[in-house]
C-alpha cells in the first residue's frame, strides 16, 4: 500500500463519518488510529453526546461484520461469547456463536454489566480468541471493540477493573458541541437521519493493509527513549500507585505509528507523543486517594517535566 492510497481511504472514511458526526475531527482521527493499530476504544461521556452514534457511523463506513450489545445487569457471559446447545436431532452439542464473533463490536454502556460478564471480553480483546467449554475458537484478524460508558451515573453500574481498562488502547471523550456545531446539527437532523443513508467506503481488507503499512513508520531512538522515560515516571511517581504496564507501552508505540501516518508522515514526532499520551496512558494509571481531575492528573506533571528531544527525527 502507498501513502497516497492510505490517505485517500482515510479521508473518504473520515468524510463519511462526518456526514453524521459534526465536528469532533480529532476524536474521529483517534478512533480510526485505534482501529488501524489493532486496539480498542472506550468512549466515556455524559448521555446524549453522540458516543453510540459515532460507533455506528464508523461501523457503517467499513464493509465489515458489525454487532451491538446493550450491556445490562442481567446480561450473561454466554450472551456475548456464545454457548453450546444440545441438538436432539443430531444427538450432539452445537456451538451457537455470540455477537463477539464479529469484526466491529459495539459494547454499549459496558459498565452496566456485572464483573462476571465484563470479564468475558478479556480473552477476546487481548488474544482475539474465545474459549467456551474448553474449546478455543479464533476471532477475525479485524476485531475492534468500541465501548461506551456514562461516568455520571453510579446506580446499577459496575466500574471497569484495571485489567479491563488496560485492554483499551484509548479512552476518549466526545465533549459538548460549540454553538456553530449545534446549529449545524439541528439543520442536518431536523428532517432526515444521516446515519440511515450512510454506506461503506472502506473494507476490512483495507484496514488490515493499512495496519501492516503503518508498522514501517519510523520511530527515532531519541523518541523511543522519550516514550520509555514517560512510562518509567508513571511507575515511580509519588501520586501513582500503579503505572503503565508493558502492554500499555506497546499500545502507545502502535498508536503513535498510525497517528503519524494519518498525518501524512513516515516518522513520529514528540508532538505525537504529547497528543496521544493522555488518551492512551491516563486510563491505565491508578492514583492514590481520590480521582484526579483532568488538569491535576499526575500524567500532566510527568509530561511537563520529562525532557523533550529536539533533533531530526526522520529516518
Amino acid at each position: 500500500m502507498k501513502f497516497e492510497d492510505m490517505m485517500k481511504l482515510i479521508n473518504n472514511t473520515k468524510e463519511n463519518i462526518q456526514k453524521v458526526i459534526i465536528g469532533k475531527d480529532e476524536v474521529i482521527i483517534k478512533v480510526l488510529t485505534s482501529l488501524i493499530a489493532g486496539g480498542h476504544v472506550l468512549l466515556e461521556d455524559v448521555p446524549g453526546t453522540g458516543k453510540t452514534l459515532l460507533a455506528k457511523s464508523i461501523a457503517k463506513s467499513i464493509d465489515a461484520d458489525f454487532k451491538r450489545i446493550q450491556f445490562t445487569p442481567d446480561l450473561l457471559p454466554s450472551d456475548i461469547t456464545g454457548m453450546n446447545i444440545y441438538n436432539q436431532k443430531e444427538s450432539c452439542f452445537t456451538f451457537i456463536p455470540g455477537p463477539a464473533f464479529s469484526n466491529i463490536l459495539l459494547a454499549d454502556e459496558i459498565n452496566r454489566a456485572t464483573p462476571r460478564t465484563q470479564s468475558s471480553l478479556l480473552e477476546c480483546m487481548e488474544e482475539k480468541q474465545i474459549t467456551v467449554d474448553g474449546t478455543t475458537r479464533p476471532l477475525s484478524q479485524l476485531f475492534f471493540v468500541i465501548a461506551t460508558q456514562n461516568p455520571v451515573e453510579t446506580a446499577g453500574t459496575f466500574p471497569l477493573p484495571e485489567a479491563q481498562l488496560d485492554r483499551f488502547m484509548m479512552q476518549l471523550s466526545m465533549g459538548s458541541p460549540s454553538v456553530e456545531e449545534e446549529l449545524d446539527m439541528m439543520d442536518r437532523f431536523i428532517k432526515n437521519d444521516p446515519l440511515s443513508n450512510l454506506s461503506a467506503v472502506c473494507s476490512k481488507e483495507d484496514i488490515l493493509n493499512m495496519r501492516e503499512f503503518c508498522k514501517s513508520i519510523y520511530i527515532h531512538n531519541s523518541i523511543r527513549e522519550y516514550i520509555v522515560n514517560i512510562i518509567q515516571k508513571t511507575r515511580d511517581h509519588n501520586s501513582i500507585s500503579i503505572g503503565v504496564s508493558p502492554r500499555g507501552t506497546l499500545a502507545f508505540v502502535r498508536a503513535l505509528q498510525v497517528y503519524a501516518a494519518l498525518h501524512e508522515r513516515d516518522y513520529v514526532l514528540p508532538d505525537d507523543v504529547k497528543e496521544l499520551a493522555i488518551p492512551v496512558l491516563k486510563h491505565r494509571i491508578l492514583t492514590y486517594g481520590k480521582t484526579h481531575s483532568n488538569d491535576a492528573h499526575p500524567l500532566f506533571d510527568i509530561l511537563a517535566n520529562v525532557p523533550v528531544p529536539s533533533e531530526n527525527f526522520q529516518a
